[in-house]
Protein backbone atom coordinates (compact mmCIF):
# COMPACT_ATOMS: atom_id res chain seq x y z
CA UNK A 1 0.00 0.00 0.00
CA UNK A 2 1.17 3.54 -0.75
CA UNK A 3 1.82 5.77 2.26
CA UNK A 4 -0.31 8.35 3.98
CA UNK A 5 0.15 11.92 2.25
CA UNK A 6 2.81 14.47 3.66
CA UNK A 7 1.72 16.91 5.92
CA UNK A 8 3.43 19.81 3.71
CA UNK A 9 1.18 19.96 0.83
CA UNK A 10 -1.64 19.98 3.06
CA UNK A 11 -0.40 23.35 4.72
CA UNK A 12 0.35 25.12 1.83
CA UNK A 13 -2.42 27.26 1.50
CA UNK A 14 -5.36 28.19 3.68
CA UNK A 15 -8.32 27.65 1.85
CA UNK A 16 -12.05 27.87 3.33
CA UNK A 17 -13.11 23.76 4.07
CA UNK A 18 -15.37 22.98 1.23
CA UNK A 19 -15.27 24.66 -2.22
CA UNK A 20 -17.36 24.02 -5.15
CA UNK A 21 -15.20 22.89 -8.26
CA UNK A 22 -14.31 21.51 -11.67
CA UNK A 23 -11.79 18.84 -11.80
CA UNK A 24 -10.31 21.55 -13.92
CA UNK A 25 -10.16 24.21 -10.98
CA UNK A 26 -9.05 21.17 -8.71
CA UNK A 27 -6.10 19.88 -10.29
CA UNK A 28 -5.12 24.02 -11.24
CA UNK A 29 -5.18 24.66 -7.65
CA UNK A 30 -3.43 21.07 -6.52
CA UNK A 31 -0.42 22.13 -9.03
CA UNK A 32 -1.04 25.76 -7.37
CA UNK A 33 -0.19 24.14 -3.92
CA UNK A 34 2.42 21.96 -4.94
CA UNK A 35 4.64 24.90 -6.65
CA UNK A 36 3.92 26.48 -3.65
CA UNK A 37 5.08 24.23 -0.95
CA UNK A 38 8.35 22.97 -2.89
CA UNK A 39 10.47 25.23 -4.69
CA UNK A 40 12.01 22.30 -6.51
CA UNK A 41 8.99 21.61 -8.17
CA UNK A 42 8.58 22.12 -11.97
CA UNK A 43 5.71 21.92 -14.26
CA UNK A 44 6.04 22.47 -18.15
CA UNK A 45 4.70 20.80 -21.43
CA UNK A 46 3.36 21.75 -24.53
CA UNK A 47 1.49 25.16 -24.28
CA UNK A 48 1.46 24.61 -20.71
CA UNK A 49 3.21 27.85 -19.94
CA UNK A 50 1.50 30.69 -21.41
CA UNK A 51 -1.76 29.45 -22.62
CA UNK A 52 -1.97 27.06 -19.86
CA UNK A 53 -2.43 24.50 -21.29
CA UNK A 54 -5.15 22.85 -24.20
CA UNK A 55 -7.49 22.25 -21.09
CA UNK A 56 -6.48 25.17 -18.83
CA UNK A 57 -5.09 23.19 -16.17
CA UNK A 58 -2.20 24.86 -15.97
CA UNK A 59 -3.98 28.58 -16.56
CA UNK A 60 -2.11 31.20 -14.38
CA UNK A 61 0.38 29.12 -12.86
CA UNK A 62 3.60 30.71 -14.91
CA UNK A 63 2.53 34.58 -13.85
CA UNK A 64 2.19 33.36 -10.36
CA UNK A 65 5.27 30.99 -10.67
CA UNK A 66 7.68 32.49 -12.96
CA UNK A 67 8.68 30.88 -16.45
CA UNK A 68 11.66 29.09 -14.90
CA UNK A 69 9.46 26.83 -12.78
CA UNK A 70 6.13 26.65 -15.32
CA UNK A 71 6.91 26.55 -19.13
CA UNK A 72 6.66 25.72 -22.63
CA UNK A 73 8.15 22.81 -24.50
CA UNK A 74 9.07 22.00 -27.81
CA UNK A 75 6.45 19.61 -29.59
CA UNK A 76 8.89 16.52 -28.53
CA UNK A 77 7.31 14.38 -26.15
CA UNK A 78 10.63 11.82 -25.99
CA UNK A 79 12.32 15.24 -25.08
CA UNK A 80 9.81 16.08 -22.47
CA UNK A 81 10.36 13.19 -20.86
CA UNK A 82 13.86 12.65 -21.29
CA UNK A 83 14.01 16.03 -19.45
CA UNK A 84 11.94 14.81 -16.48
CA UNK A 85 14.72 12.06 -16.16
CA UNK A 86 17.60 14.54 -16.40
CA UNK A 87 15.56 17.47 -13.99
CA UNK A 88 14.92 14.21 -11.45
CA UNK A 89 18.21 13.25 -11.49
CA UNK A 90 19.70 16.59 -10.60
CA UNK A 91 16.89 16.29 -7.09
CA UNK A 92 14.25 18.52 -8.90
CA UNK A 93 10.50 17.21 -9.18
CA UNK A 94 9.23 17.31 -12.35
CA UNK A 95 5.39 17.43 -13.29
CA UNK A 96 5.68 17.20 -17.28
CA UNK A 97 2.14 17.21 -18.97
CA UNK A 98 2.14 15.26 -22.44
CA UNK A 99 -1.06 17.11 -24.16
CA UNK A 100 -2.86 14.03 -25.25
CA UNK A 101 -2.86 10.69 -24.12
CA UNK A 102 -2.30 9.61 -27.98
CA UNK A 103 0.86 11.54 -27.94
CA UNK A 104 2.43 9.35 -25.24
CA UNK A 105 3.09 6.85 -27.68
CA UNK A 106 6.45 8.77 -28.70
CA UNK A 107 7.86 8.74 -25.25
CA UNK A 108 7.12 5.29 -24.44
CA UNK A 109 11.26 4.63 -24.21
CA UNK A 110 11.61 7.35 -22.03
CA UNK A 111 8.96 6.57 -19.63
CA UNK A 112 9.55 2.00 -20.08
CA UNK A 113 13.57 2.08 -20.55
CA UNK A 114 14.39 5.44 -18.01
CA UNK A 115 12.04 6.68 -16.03
CA UNK A 116 10.36 3.42 -14.68
CA UNK A 117 14.05 1.80 -13.98
CA UNK A 118 16.46 4.24 -12.82
CA UNK A 119 15.76 3.68 -9.30
CA UNK A 120 15.65 0.34 -9.56
CA UNK A 121 18.93 0.35 -11.94
CA UNK A 122 20.98 2.75 -9.63
CA UNK A 123 19.84 0.53 -6.61
CA UNK A 124 18.05 3.23 -4.65
CA UNK A 125 20.75 6.02 -5.39
CA UNK A 126 18.70 8.08 -8.32
CA UNK A 127 14.56 8.26 -7.28
CA UNK A 128 12.11 9.10 -9.72
CA UNK A 129 9.99 11.30 -8.55
CA UNK A 130 8.13 11.93 -11.90
CA UNK A 131 4.50 13.37 -11.61
CA UNK A 132 3.40 12.61 -15.29
CA UNK A 133 0.16 14.51 -16.32
CA UNK A 134 -1.99 12.41 -18.81
CA UNK A 135 -5.19 13.81 -20.36
CA UNK A 136 -6.88 10.46 -20.70
CA UNK A 137 -9.57 8.48 -22.27
CA UNK A 138 -12.31 9.30 -25.10
CA UNK A 139 -15.71 11.31 -24.09
CA UNK A 140 -15.18 14.88 -26.06
CA UNK A 141 -15.61 14.09 -29.87
CA UNK A 142 -12.17 14.73 -30.64
CA UNK A 143 -9.87 13.30 -33.40
CA UNK A 144 -7.33 10.08 -33.68
CA UNK A 145 -4.82 10.42 -31.09
CA UNK A 146 -6.69 12.43 -29.16
CA UNK A 147 -8.81 9.71 -27.03
CA UNK A 148 -6.55 6.57 -25.59
CA UNK A 149 -7.06 4.10 -22.75
CA UNK A 150 -3.60 3.65 -22.43
CA UNK A 151 -3.69 2.31 -19.03
CA UNK A 152 -2.82 -1.31 -19.29
CA UNK A 153 0.40 -0.32 -21.04
CA UNK A 154 1.50 1.61 -18.01
CA UNK A 155 0.46 -0.63 -15.28
CA UNK A 156 1.79 -3.33 -16.90
CA UNK A 157 5.63 -1.70 -16.78
CA UNK A 158 7.60 -2.43 -13.30
CA UNK A 159 8.50 0.37 -11.86
CA UNK A 160 5.65 2.98 -12.55
CA UNK A 161 2.34 3.79 -10.43
CA UNK A 162 -0.83 4.55 -12.33
CA UNK A 163 -3.81 6.66 -10.87
CA UNK A 164 -7.23 7.74 -12.32
CA UNK A 165 -9.44 10.24 -10.52
CA UNK A 166 -13.03 9.91 -11.51
CA UNK A 167 -13.97 13.89 -9.34
CA UNK A 168 -12.77 17.16 -9.04
CA UNK A 169 -12.48 16.14 -4.81
CA UNK A 170 -9.91 13.15 -5.86
CA UNK A 171 -8.99 14.99 -8.70
CA UNK A 172 -6.72 17.76 -5.81
CA UNK A 173 -5.92 15.09 -3.33
CA UNK A 174 -4.78 12.47 -5.84
CA UNK A 175 -2.60 14.65 -7.69
CA UNK A 176 -0.88 16.79 -4.76
CA UNK A 177 -0.46 13.07 -2.90
CA UNK A 178 1.02 11.67 -6.49
CA UNK A 179 3.46 14.71 -6.59
CA UNK A 180 4.76 13.76 -2.96
CA UNK A 181 5.70 10.02 -4.00
CA UNK A 182 8.75 9.07 -4.42
CA UNK A 183 8.50 7.22 -7.38
CA UNK A 184 7.15 8.15 -11.06
CA UNK A 185 3.22 8.31 -11.21
CA UNK A 186 1.28 8.23 -14.46
CA UNK A 187 -1.46 10.69 -12.90
CA UNK A 188 -4.68 9.52 -16.05
CA UNK A 189 -7.22 12.27 -15.87
CA UNK A 190 -10.45 11.73 -17.37
CA UNK A 191 -10.87 14.70 -20.15
CA UNK A 192 -14.70 14.52 -20.18
CA UNK A 193 -14.92 15.00 -16.75
CA UNK A 194 -12.80 18.33 -16.55
CA UNK A 195 -15.98 20.87 -16.92
CA UNK A 196 -18.04 18.50 -14.14
CA UNK A 197 -17.94 20.34 -10.75
CA UNK A 198 -18.32 19.10 -7.17
CA UNK A 199 -17.57 19.63 -4.14
CA UNK A 200 -13.98 20.16 -2.84
CA UNK A 201 -12.72 18.84 0.53
CA UNK A 202 -9.80 21.14 0.76
CA UNK A 203 -8.58 19.98 4.42
CA UNK A 204 -9.51 16.37 4.09
CA UNK A 205 -8.50 14.20 1.43
CA UNK A 206 -9.48 10.85 2.97
CA UNK A 207 -7.47 7.98 2.18
CA UNK A 208 -5.61 8.07 -1.00
CA UNK A 209 -3.96 4.78 -0.98
CA UNK A 210 -6.35 2.50 -2.59
CA UNK A 211 -9.98 1.97 -3.80
CA UNK A 212 -13.21 3.53 -2.50
CA UNK A 213 -16.41 2.58 -2.26
CA UNK A 214 -18.69 5.48 -3.97
CA UNK A 215 -21.60 3.58 -3.57
CA UNK A 216 -23.10 0.61 -1.23
CA UNK A 217 -24.90 -2.02 -2.42
CA UNK A 218 -25.61 -5.52 -2.04
CA UNK A 219 -26.32 -7.67 -5.07
CA UNK A 220 -23.89 -6.86 -7.64
CA UNK A 221 -20.34 -4.53 -8.13
CA UNK A 222 -19.54 -2.61 -10.37
CA UNK A 223 -15.55 -1.48 -10.68
CA UNK A 224 -14.59 1.35 -12.59
CA UNK A 225 -12.13 4.22 -12.93
CA UNK A 226 -11.71 7.59 -14.47
CA UNK A 227 -14.80 8.97 -16.53
CA UNK A 228 -16.63 5.40 -16.03
CA UNK A 229 -16.91 5.86 -12.75
CA UNK A 230 -19.85 8.65 -13.10
CA UNK A 231 -21.61 6.33 -15.62
CA UNK A 232 -21.71 3.33 -13.34
CA UNK A 233 -23.19 5.46 -11.05
CA UNK A 234 -25.92 6.28 -13.32
CA UNK A 235 -26.51 2.38 -14.17
CA UNK A 236 -26.64 1.98 -10.21
CA UNK A 237 -29.70 4.43 -9.78
CA UNK A 238 -31.33 2.77 -12.83
CA UNK A 239 -30.82 -0.37 -11.74
CA UNK A 240 -32.38 0.52 -7.88
CA UNK A 241 -35.31 1.02 -10.07
CA UNK A 242 -35.90 -2.41 -10.67
CA UNK A 243 -34.67 -3.42 -6.94
CA UNK A 244 -31.09 -4.24 -7.55
CA UNK A 245 -28.88 -2.76 -5.70
CA UNK A 246 -25.53 -2.37 -7.04
CA UNK A 247 -22.50 -1.12 -5.41
CA UNK A 248 -19.71 0.90 -7.37
CA UNK A 249 -16.64 0.62 -6.08
CA UNK A 250 -13.61 3.23 -7.61
CA UNK A 251 -10.67 1.51 -7.88
CA UNK A 252 -8.46 4.56 -8.48
CA UNK A 253 -5.04 3.29 -8.30
CA UNK A 254 -4.22 0.90 -11.31
CA UNK A 255 -0.93 0.00 -10.41
CA UNK A 256 -1.09 -1.25 -7.25
CA UNK A 257 -4.38 -2.51 -7.52
CA UNK A 258 -6.23 -2.52 -4.46
CA UNK A 259 -6.77 -6.43 -3.38
CA UNK A 260 -8.27 -5.99 -0.16
CA UNK A 261 -10.60 -3.38 -1.20
CA UNK A 262 -12.03 -5.82 -4.15
CA UNK A 263 -12.13 -8.69 -2.03
CA UNK A 264 -14.03 -7.26 0.89
CA UNK A 265 -16.53 -5.75 -2.12
CA UNK A 266 -17.18 -8.90 -4.00
CA UNK A 267 -16.76 -10.90 -1.24
CA UNK A 268 -19.91 -9.09 0.18
CA UNK A 269 -22.13 -8.70 -3.15
CA UNK A 270 -20.34 -12.37 -4.65
CA UNK A 271 -21.24 -10.75 -7.91
CA UNK A 272 -18.51 -8.25 -9.94
CA UNK A 273 -19.02 -6.37 -13.52
CA UNK A 274 -15.63 -4.72 -14.21
CA UNK A 275 -16.43 -1.72 -16.89
CA UNK A 276 -13.27 0.47 -18.78
CA UNK A 277 -12.97 2.28 -22.21
CA UNK A 278 -9.75 0.07 -23.43
CA UNK A 279 -10.49 -2.70 -25.37
CA UNK A 280 -11.19 -6.13 -23.88
CA UNK A 281 -8.59 -8.53 -25.00
CA UNK A 282 -5.39 -7.79 -22.45
CA UNK A 283 -7.25 -4.66 -20.89
CA UNK A 284 -6.90 -4.26 -17.50
CA UNK A 285 -10.30 -5.52 -16.79
CA UNK A 286 -8.67 -9.12 -16.86
CA UNK A 287 -6.12 -8.19 -14.33
CA UNK A 288 -9.29 -7.27 -12.06
CA UNK A 289 -10.85 -9.99 -12.52
CA UNK A 290 -8.55 -12.33 -11.90
CA UNK A 291 -7.84 -10.84 -8.60
CA UNK A 292 -11.40 -10.94 -7.82
CA UNK A 293 -11.62 -14.57 -8.96
CA UNK A 294 -8.80 -15.65 -7.10
CA UNK A 295 -9.85 -14.24 -3.48
CA UNK A 296 -13.77 -14.68 -3.74
CA UNK A 297 -13.59 -18.12 -5.78
CA UNK A 298 -15.67 -20.16 -3.08
CA UNK A 299 -18.02 -17.01 -2.84
CA UNK A 300 -18.49 -15.63 -6.38
CA UNK A 301 -22.37 -16.87 -7.85
CA UNK A 302 -21.08 -16.11 -11.31
CA UNK A 303 -17.99 -15.19 -13.78
CA UNK A 304 -16.49 -11.88 -13.40
CA UNK A 305 -18.13 -9.95 -16.60
CA UNK A 306 -16.64 -7.60 -18.37
CA UNK A 307 -17.54 -4.70 -20.20
CA UNK A 308 -15.07 -2.59 -22.37
CA UNK A 309 -14.27 -0.80 -25.31
CA UNK A 310 -14.22 -3.34 -28.29
CA UNK A 311 -10.40 -4.71 -29.98
CA UNK A 312 -9.89 -1.72 -32.76
CA UNK A 313 -8.18 1.30 -32.50
CA UNK A 314 -10.04 3.98 -30.35
CA UNK A 315 -11.57 5.15 -33.06
CA UNK A 316 -12.28 9.51 -33.89
CA UNK A 317 -15.06 11.70 -31.97
CA UNK A 318 -18.04 10.61 -34.49
CA UNK A 319 -17.97 6.99 -32.99
CA UNK A 320 -17.10 7.59 -29.61
CA UNK A 321 -20.75 6.29 -28.42
CA UNK A 322 -20.67 3.26 -30.10
CA UNK A 323 -17.07 2.39 -28.73
CA UNK A 324 -17.28 3.58 -25.32
CA UNK A 325 -19.42 0.78 -22.91
CA UNK A 326 -22.59 3.11 -22.46
CA UNK A 327 -25.31 2.24 -20.10
CA UNK A 328 -27.39 -0.03 -22.16
CA UNK A 329 -24.02 -2.45 -22.57
CA UNK A 330 -23.45 -2.21 -18.89
CA UNK A 331 -26.99 -3.10 -17.48
CA UNK A 332 -26.64 -6.19 -20.27
CA UNK A 333 -23.45 -7.13 -18.22
CA UNK A 334 -25.44 -6.88 -14.97
CA UNK A 335 -28.23 -8.77 -16.46
CA UNK A 336 -25.72 -11.66 -17.51
CA UNK A 337 -24.26 -12.02 -14.19
CA UNK A 338 -27.51 -11.89 -12.38
CA UNK A 339 -29.11 -14.93 -14.07
CA UNK A 340 -25.94 -16.94 -14.55
CA UNK A 341 -26.88 -20.43 -13.25
CA UNK A 342 -23.94 -22.94 -13.39
CA UNK A 343 -24.27 -26.30 -14.66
Amino acid sequence: MLESTTATLDAAVEYAEVEHLSMQQALNRALDDVLTADPKTLVFGEDCGRLGGVFRITDGLQAKHGDARVFDTPLAESGILGMSVGLAMAGFHPIPEVQFDGFAYPAINQIVCQIARMNYRSRGKLPMPVTLRVPSFGGIRAPEHHGESLEALFAHVPGLKVVSPSDAHDAYHLLKYAASRPDPVIFMEPKSRYWQKGPVDMRDGGTLSGARIVRPGRHLTLVAWGAMVARCLQVAELAAEDGIDVEVLDLRWLKPIDAEALARSVGKTRRAVVVHEAPLTSGLGAEVAQLITQQCFDTLKAPVERVTGFDVPYPSGDLEDEYIPNIDRILLGIQRVLEYRRG
